[in-house]
């Protein structure tokens, strides 16, 4: 039986990079960077070769895990948000306006301002990080 979540994963072109955008950008505490490669993490990935750069990072009990593969190199998807198996993240903002000010500021790519998806539903806005993954960015709490 599933208890619990542990983490979000995203795997990224430049995992430094990466790091640096959800600490700067989006206010996530790096908790640790590490390398796996070896036996144990070919039979967790299916890769014969299997070198992997890691990192975690927290914003406040969230864990996000960025994975950069060292070997095998993967390549980029279409990560459209219409494409079947494309996920994203919805983070809350205090004040939804003045976030996308201070991250459109900040030079991050936004696919539109702020605005309701449905009737009655909040008001959202997708960004992008550095790879073209989707984020959101939603009122309330």
């Amino acid at each position: 039986m599933i208890t619990s979540h542990n983490h979000s994963s995203f795997t990224v072109s430049d995992l430094e990079r990466s790091i640096a955008f959800y600490r700067d950008v989006a206010g996530f505490r790096l908790e640790n960077v590490f390398e796996a490669q070896g036996e144990g993490i070919q039979k967790v990935t299916g890769f014969l070769d299997a070198h992997l750069k890691v990192a975690h990072l927290l914003l406040r009990e969230f864990r996000l895990e960025l994975i950069q593969y060292l070997s095998p190199r993967g390549n980029p998807v279409d990560l459209a948000t219409n494409n079947v198996g494309s996920a994203h993240i919805a983070f809350y903002a205090d004040d939804l306006d003045r976030t996308y000010r201070e991250m459109e500021a900040m030079g991050v790519r936004f696919r539109g301002a702020p605005a309701a998806g449905a009737p009655g539903r909040p008001r959202v806005a997708y960004f992008l990080d550095p790879d073209g993954i989707t984020l959101e960015l939603s009122e309330g709490s």
